[in-house]
């Protein structure tokens, strides 16, 4: 990862200014420091482990602290069961900062902070919905909060101008600022990020003992299903054990909808049963409705299946001929077959261009496989 000259009109359009502290340079600490320095912000990068540190100073995140530092804005990206000591201790280090901590559990630290008497009201926690599987320094992007959600927990305490600080920093980083309360916060992760980790860990778990016969035949969607099985464990246990209590709650309910569905296919002919299953699959198709899409949108878009040969530069023609004929790739997802000499490039459009572009691909000479709806 290499640095970027900031230009004189990012730098002024920029929200945020003068030194910004990170403490922890992982992932998102080196993160935000790769996405706040082409801005000509001042990172500071501090860490308990000085290989870490040093690696991200390499990589171009940020310059070590130094004594003399005055920031302005402090974020702490530490592992959950240590942010509530860290704030504390970057509140009565800095004065005059504003602190903010993005770890993935709002609701413990804050509880923690309160229970010691520590003053909060230069404290905000906030978390961007952004991350990748691998951690570490040398993972870290400066676009991964691009078009996420940045949760902001703010209180009837919180001063205007610290919540413009935190704010701003999201805003600058490519993300859309969303205000909730730390429990608020916490249910909705327990939904949409923390139990799906556990149904991608335990289905992938299912893997260990099964035939490679049957693993051979892995396609696309088991693959989604676990990409984020992947994750590290020793950080999972931190924010699972931190988000229990909603976190089981939504297992409860699972579990209740499992075994539902396992009773129906124990007797597949017995009346209901059949519409029990088909009921699961539709009230799943209904919660994929909700989700929202591309920007923040509730728009729902086109698919078209695109038979690519596996050679260099075909991926590349296909995107420019779909340039040419003016037809903007919302979404894609390859998929290779194991053995075949092709992959499958699966393209989201705007239904209003969905049959110009299949014909327009065709008479290019594209094979369409399949046309299906998002």
């Amino acid at each position: 990862m290499t640095d970027s000259s900031p230009t004189d009109a990012r730098a002024r359009a920029a929200r945020t200014s003068g030194t910004v502290r990170i403490v922890g340079a992982g992932l998102l600490g080196s993160s935000i420091g790769h996405a706040l320095r082409p801005l000509g912000v001042d990172v500071v990068l501090a860490d308990a482990s000085p290989a870490q540190l040093r690696l991200a100073v390499d990589y171009g995140a940020g310059r070590p602290a130094r004594d003399d530092d005055a920031p302005s804005l402090i974020v702490v990206a530490v592992p959950p069961d240590v942010v509530a000591d860290v704030v504390e201790r970057e509140l009565a280090d800095y004065p005059d900062a504003v602190v903010t901590d993005v770890a993935s559990v709002k609701l413990e630290p804050l509880r923690v902070l309160r229970e010691r008497g520590v003053t909060l009201t230069r404290y905000i926690g906030s978390h961007p919905m952004a991350g990748r599987e691998r951690g570490g320094a040398i993972s870290a992007r400066a676009d991964i909060f691009v078009g996420r959600p940045w949760v902001v927990c703010r209180d009837e305490d919180t001063p205007a101008r610290a919540l413009a600080l935190v704010e701003g920093l999201a805003l600058d980083l490519g993300a859309t600022p969303i205000e909730m309360t730390p429990e608020e916060h916490d249910r909705g992760v327990a939904i949409v990020s923390h139990v799906p980790q556990l149904v991608a860990s335990l289905l992938a778990g299912r893997f260990v003992e099964a035939p490679d016969e049957s693993l051979r035949l892995a396609g696309q969607g088991v693959r989604d299903m676990t990409r984020i099985a992947a994750s590290a464990p020793e950080l999972w246990v931190q924010i699972l054990g931190a988000n229990a209590e909603p976190v089981v709650d939504v297992l409860d309910a699972l579990a209740g909808d499992l075994q539902a569905v396992a009773s129906a296919l124990r007797a597949p002919d017995a009346a209901g049963a059949r519409r029990a299953v088909a009921e699961t699959i539709r009230r799943g198709n209904d919660g994929v409705e909700r989700l929202p899409g591309k920007h923040g949108q509730n728009r729902r878009f086109e698919q078209l299946v695109v038979m690519v040969d596996d050679t260099p530069g075909q991926l590349g023609r296909l995107f420019g001929e779909l340039g040419e004929l003016h037809v903007n790739v919302e979404d894609l997802r390859l998929e290779h077959s194991p053995g075949a000499q092709f992959g499958l490039a699966d393209i989201s459009v705007d239904p209003a261009v969905l049959r110009h572009a299949v014909d327009g691909l065709e008479a290019r000479g594209w094979k369409i496989a399949s046309l299906t709806n998002d």
